[in-house]
Protein backbone atom coordinates (compact mmCIF):
# COMPACT_ATOMS: atom_id res chain seq x y z
CA UNK A 1 0.00 0.00 0.00
CA UNK A 2 3.15 2.62 -0.25
CA UNK A 3 2.31 3.34 -3.71
CA UNK A 4 -1.54 4.65 -2.03
CA UNK A 5 0.23 5.95 0.07
CA UNK A 6 2.86 8.37 -1.96
CA UNK A 7 0.15 9.08 -4.53
CA UNK A 8 -2.42 10.59 -1.82
CA UNK A 9 0.77 12.49 -0.59
CA UNK A 10 1.24 13.87 -3.96
CA UNK A 11 -2.50 14.81 -4.56
CA UNK A 12 -2.47 16.94 -1.36
CA UNK A 13 0.81 18.54 -2.11
CA UNK A 14 -0.20 19.61 -6.10
CA UNK A 15 -2.49 22.01 -4.99
CA UNK A 16 -0.74 23.54 -2.42
CA UNK A 17 2.24 23.73 -4.94
CA UNK A 18 -0.37 25.11 -7.11
CA UNK A 19 -1.52 28.05 -5.09
CA UNK A 20 1.78 29.08 -4.04
CA UNK A 21 3.57 29.06 -7.12
CA UNK A 22 0.77 29.98 -9.80
CA UNK A 23 0.23 27.88 -13.03
CA UNK A 24 3.55 29.16 -14.72
CA UNK A 25 5.65 28.09 -11.60
CA UNK A 26 3.65 25.15 -11.38
CA UNK A 27 4.55 23.99 -14.48
CA UNK A 28 8.09 25.07 -14.05
CA UNK A 29 8.46 22.86 -11.27
CA UNK A 30 6.95 20.29 -13.17
CA UNK A 31 9.32 20.36 -16.21
CA UNK A 32 11.81 20.36 -13.39
CA UNK A 33 10.91 17.39 -12.18
CA UNK A 34 10.70 15.83 -15.81
CA UNK A 35 14.37 17.05 -16.04
CA UNK A 36 15.18 14.97 -13.08
CA UNK A 37 13.17 11.38 -14.40
CA UNK A 38 14.23 11.28 -18.08
CA UNK A 39 17.00 9.99 -19.53
CA UNK A 40 19.68 12.12 -20.34
CA UNK A 41 20.22 10.88 -24.27
CA UNK A 42 16.80 10.41 -24.96
CA UNK A 43 15.39 13.41 -23.52
CA UNK A 44 11.97 11.24 -22.50
CA UNK A 45 11.75 9.29 -19.00
CA UNK A 46 11.67 5.67 -20.13
CA UNK A 47 11.29 2.59 -17.17
CA UNK A 48 14.93 2.60 -16.83
CA UNK A 49 15.25 5.96 -15.54
CA UNK A 50 12.21 6.14 -13.74
CA UNK A 51 13.44 3.52 -11.77
CA UNK A 52 17.04 4.77 -11.84
CA UNK A 53 15.89 8.28 -10.75
CA UNK A 54 12.76 7.99 -8.97
CA UNK A 55 13.83 8.73 -5.35
CA UNK A 56 14.63 12.19 -6.64
CA UNK A 57 11.33 12.62 -6.07
CA UNK A 58 10.38 10.39 -3.11
CA UNK A 59 8.95 7.56 -5.22
CA UNK A 60 11.44 4.99 -4.26
CA UNK A 61 8.82 2.96 -2.61
CA UNK A 62 6.48 2.36 -5.84
CA UNK A 63 6.81 -1.08 -7.16
CA UNK A 64 7.78 -2.17 -10.36
CA UNK A 65 4.09 -2.74 -11.56
CA UNK A 66 2.96 0.73 -9.94
CA UNK A 67 5.72 2.81 -12.13
CA UNK A 68 4.96 0.38 -15.01
CA UNK A 69 1.52 1.48 -14.77
CA UNK A 70 2.51 5.15 -14.02
CA UNK A 71 4.38 5.31 -17.66
CA UNK A 72 1.86 3.34 -19.67
CA UNK A 73 -1.07 5.76 -18.48
CA UNK A 74 0.74 8.50 -19.45
CA UNK A 75 2.07 7.04 -22.57
CA UNK A 76 -0.35 9.16 -24.70
CA UNK A 77 1.10 8.38 -27.78
CA UNK A 78 2.16 4.74 -27.00
CA UNK A 79 5.78 4.90 -27.69
CA UNK A 80 7.16 3.39 -24.57
CA UNK A 81 8.68 6.44 -22.80
CA UNK A 82 6.79 9.84 -21.48
CA UNK A 83 7.88 12.97 -22.97
CA UNK A 84 7.93 16.05 -21.11
CA UNK A 85 4.04 16.85 -22.38
CA UNK A 86 2.95 13.34 -21.49
CA UNK A 87 4.40 14.06 -17.90
CA UNK A 88 3.13 17.18 -16.59
CA UNK A 89 -0.28 16.02 -17.91
CA UNK A 90 0.05 12.97 -16.41
CA UNK A 91 0.68 14.82 -13.11
CA UNK A 92 -2.39 16.44 -13.65
CA UNK A 93 -4.42 13.74 -13.86
CA UNK A 94 -3.15 11.99 -11.06
CA UNK A 95 -4.81 15.06 -8.78
CA UNK A 96 -8.05 15.15 -9.19
CA UNK A 97 -8.62 18.35 -7.00
CA UNK A 98 -5.69 20.28 -9.14
CA UNK A 99 -7.68 19.06 -12.78
CA UNK A 100 -10.96 20.58 -11.50
CA UNK A 101 -9.49 24.05 -10.76
CA UNK A 102 -6.86 24.10 -13.49
CA UNK A 103 -7.81 23.88 -16.67
CA UNK A 104 -6.89 27.21 -17.64
CA UNK A 105 -3.45 26.52 -16.22
CA UNK A 106 -3.19 23.80 -18.30
CA UNK A 107 -4.29 25.50 -21.64
CA UNK A 108 -2.12 28.10 -21.06
CA UNK A 109 0.61 25.82 -20.31
CA UNK A 110 0.10 23.90 -23.99
CA UNK A 111 -0.17 27.43 -25.97
CA UNK A 112 3.26 27.83 -24.88
CA UNK A 113 4.62 24.57 -25.85
CA UNK A 114 2.75 24.93 -29.02
CA UNK A 115 4.34 28.69 -29.52
CA UNK A 116 8.20 27.49 -28.49
CA UNK A 117 7.35 24.89 -31.84
CA UNK A 118 5.88 27.64 -34.24
CA UNK A 119 2.75 27.00 -33.98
Amino acid sequence: MAGADKKADFEDLLPVMANKLGGEGLIDELCNGFQLLMDKERGVITMESLKKNASFLGLQDLSEDELVSMVKEGDLDRDGALNQMEFCVLMFRLSPELMQESRFWLEEALEEELKSYGF
